[in-house]
Order: structure tokens, then C-alpha cells, then sequence
């Protein structure tokens, strides 16, 4: 058994841990709100109140969360959220496919933010862009490693979130649009055939989704800044 997921990030030789562990927790936390909060925006805008009517409309994330996702989040570092909605009070041909889309579109929203914050922050900090403004270490790595993170972690969900196994977004969004896939999860096994998957992918995606992130997001951004910035050093997370 691996040690405890912040034991090992504050013990590793080659990160600032407690940086990393509050800007996961942070970004994990507002990730997740704001995920669950697109799917209920979606939903309103279609016409079902279920999101507002079960006082879901909110950014507590104890109301998104709950109990035992914020206890696996601080066992496991992984969280998980929920926004009730009733597909049958939407109006319009794709309602629920687009409601299911909107929280894995938030996060690419919320990583195309953190990247553009990212890329622009490094040189800001270094002085390369305002030369009356600077920021010093280790301040400046510290904030570059919160967006990272932000970044990157946002990728991950999004790419999570569309893998077509119930009970993702995903699955959901197949399940909605493709009759025969709806008929094997509505059968007799269909419930273990989810089941089945969804443990499948949890415990072998994780390597490949992180990798996934850290190639879109740290790749393209040092690219961008050797190529803008060729004077700023290389960085080292």
C-alpha cells in the first residue's frame, strides 16, 4: 500500500508540497462546484427547475460534494460531485445531451483559463512583459504552480467526464444518443456491465490521464515561452 497521497507530496524531494496540496484541494474543490453548477445552468435553461427547486444552486461545495467525497478527497486526493436534474422537464431535441456536455465544457473553460494565466504569468512575474513589474521567488514559482495545476487538472476532468461509461457524463451522453446503448444499460446485466466498466477505467486511466494532462498543458506552455520569452530560464515544477 503507497503512503498517503499529501505525506508524499509534502516528502517529495523535487516539489514545493504544500504548495501542491493546497492548490489541489483548492482547484479540486472549485472544479467540481463549478462542473456540477454548469450541468444546473444547462438544466434551468432548458427549462427544468429541479437544480434550483432542490436548493442545488449554490456554490457550497458541501451541497455539490457531500460527506464522503470530501472524506475520499482528503484520503485519496479524488472527489466527486452531484447536480440533480429531470431530463423529461427539458425542452428541445438535445437538452439533455447538452446539459450532460456543459460540466465537461466548463472544464475545458476552466483550463483554458488557468493556461492563459499560466503562460502570461511566468514572464509578468520575471518582467519580461511590464518592466516595472516583478515578482520575486518564491512567490512567482509558487503561482505558476497553481495555475499548472489548475490547468492541468481541468483537462483531466474533462477528459474523465466524456470517457462513454455510466455513470460519467459520458456514458450519459451515449446512453442518451444511442438506442442500442441504452437498451444494453436498460437490460437485465446492464447495471453490472457499468459497473463492470466503470471500475475498469478508474483503475487503469488514471496514468494515461494524467499524462494526457501534463502533455496539453506544460508541453504547449513551454513551447510558447521559449519561443515569446527566450530569455526566461527553463521550468522545473
Amino acid at each position: 500500500m503507497g503512503d498517503w497521497w499529501i505525506s508524499e507530496l509534502m516528502n517529495s524531494p523535487n516539489i514545493n508540497g504544500q504548495v501542491w496540496v493546497v492548490s489541489w484541494l483548492v482547484w479540486v474543490i472549485f472544479s467540481i462546484c463549478l462542473h456540477e453548477l454548469a450541468h444546473g445552468w444547462a438544466a434551468l435553461h432548458f427549462g427544468d427547475p429541479t437544480p434550483r427547486a432542490t436548493g442545488h444552486m449554490t456554490w457550497n461545495p458541501m451541497v455539490h460534494m457531500g460527506m464522503w467525497s470530501f472524506i475520499a478527497l482528503a484520503v485519496l486526493g479524488i472527489a466527486w460531485g452531484a447536480m440533480p436534474v429531470d431530463p423529461s422537464r427539458m425542452r428541445g431535441k438535445y437538452a439533455e445531451t447538452l446539459t450532460l456536455a456543459a460540466g465537461p465544457g466548463m472544464n475545458l473553460l476552466i483550463a483554458i483559463v488557468a493556461f492563459v494565466c499560466l503562460v502570461l504569468w511566468r514572464p509578468l512575474a520575471a518582467g519580461e512583459i511590464l518592466t516595472a513589474f516583478s515578482v520575486g521567488e518564491p512567490l512567482s514559482s509558487n503561482i505558476t504552480t497553481f495555475f499548472f495545476l489548475g490547468a492541468m487538472l481541468n483537462v483531466i476532468l474533462m477528459l474523465f467526464n466524456l470517457i462513454p461509461v455510466l455513470p460519467l457524463d459520458g456514458g450519459r451522453i451515449l446512453m442518451d444518443r444511442w438506442g442500442a446503448y441504452r437498451r444494453l444499460i436498460l437490460s437485465e446485466h446492464g447495471q453490472w456491465f457499468s459497473l463492470i466498466g466503470f471500475i475498469f477505467i478508474f483503475m487503469t486511466a488514471g496514468n494515461y490521464l494524467f499524462a494526457a494532462g501534463d502533455l496539453f498543458v506544460s508541453k504547449p506552455a513551454s513551447f510558447i515561452w521559449q519561443a515569446l520569452f527566450p530569455n526566461l530560464p527553463p521550468w522545473i515544477m
